[in-house]
C-alpha cells in the first residue's frame, strides 16, 4: 500500500501542476472514495489549496453529512455546504413523475455543475472520485459524478480503496460503513449491484489481469448469474470510459 499511496499522491502533485493549477476541488459525500480522495489530495498540495462542497439533497442521510465533517477535520480542506433540493426539486417540478434512477442521475449532474461553477470561481482543478470497479461495471452518471479532470483512485478496486483508506487515516466510521450513493433511505450500491463489492473485485481481478474469459470464471465455480451479470456490465458500459465517438470523414 505505501506505493501505491506514492503513486496516487504523486501524480495528483504533476498533474496539477502540468495542467496550470494550484488548487483543486471535489465534491465530499461522507463515503469511502470521496473520502480517500480527500486524504490523498491535502497530501499532495496541502489541505490550504483543497476545496471540497458537500451538496445534500433533502433525503441524504443525516449521518452523511457527519462523516463528511469527519473528514474535513482530519485532513483540514476547506469545505462548504451547498444544498441542491431548490435545484432538483424545480426541474422536477416542471419535469412531473420520474423514476428513481432518473432523478439520481438528474441529482449527480447537478452536483457537477456545482462543483466546475465553483472550479472557475477558484481556479481549481476538478477531482474524480470514481474507483475502477465502479467504472468498470457502469456503477456512476456519464458527466454526472464521473466527471473530472483528473481521477487518483481510478486504478484502485474498491477492496484497494479500503486497504488505502486505513493505510491514509480515513476515519473508521467512514471505512466500516456500507458503500451507498445516498439516493434514498437505505440504499446501498451492493443491494443496487446485486452483489457484493469483495466478489466483484474477486471477478474482475482474473477478468482484467488475469485474462479470464466468461466461461473459464464459470468453469472456476463462481455464480453464473454474477459472471454473467458483471462482463455484461463490463461490456454495456464501455461508452461511459471513453470520450465520445467521432464519426471518421476521411
Amino acid at each position: 500500500m505505501d506505493e501505491i499511496q506514492d503513486k496516487v499522491v504523486n501524480f495528483v502533485k504533476d498533474e496539477v501542476t502540468k495542467r496550470g493549477f494550484k488548487k483543486v476541488i471535489l465534491g465530499l459525500s461522507g463515503g469511502i472514495d470521496s473520502a480517500l480522495v480527500a486524504f490523498i489530495v491535502a497530501k499532495a498540495i496541502g489541505p490550504e489549496n483543497v476545496y471540497s462542497i458537500m451538496m445534500p439533497y433533502k433525503t441524504s442521510s443525516k449521518e452523511s453529512i457527519e462523516h463528511a465533517e469527519l473528514v474535513v477535520k482530519a485532513t483540514g480542506i476547506n469545505c462548504k455546504k451547498v444544498e441542491i433540493t431548490p435545484m432538483v426539486d424545480a426541474y422536477f417540478g416542471m419535469a412531473g413523475e420520474a423514476s428513481g434512477l432518473r432523478r439520481g442521475n438528474y441529482m449527480s449532474r447537478t452536483r457537477m455543475c456545482v462543483l466546475f461553477d465553483n472550479s472557475a470561481k477558484e481556479n481549481a482543478l476538478v477531482i474524480g472520485t470514481s474507483n475502477k470497479t465502479e467504472l468498470l461495471l457502469g456503477y456512476g452518471t456519464q458527466f454526472g459524478d464521473m466527471a473530472c479532470g483528473i481521477n487518483p483512485i481510478g486504478e484502485l478496486l474498491k477492496v484497494q480503496v479500503w486497504e488505502l483508506s486505513k493505510r491514509m487515516g480515513v476515519p473508521k466510521e467512514v471505512i466500516d460503513k456500507k458503500p451507498s450513493a445516498d439516493l434514498w433511505a437505505g440504499q446501498t450500491d451492493e443491494d443496487e449491484l446485486g452483489f457484493s463489492y469483495d466478489l466483484a473485485d474477486e471477478i474482475l481481478y482474473h477478468i482484467i489481469y488475469k485474462n479470464k474469459n466468461e466461461e473459464e470464471m464459470k468453469n472456476m465455480g463462481y455464480n453464473k448469474e454474477i459472471v454473467e451479470s458483471i462482463f455484461k456490465k463490463i461490456s454495456r458500459n464501455e461508452y461511459k470510459r471513453n470520450m465520445p465517438t467521432i464519426a471518421k470523414i476521411k
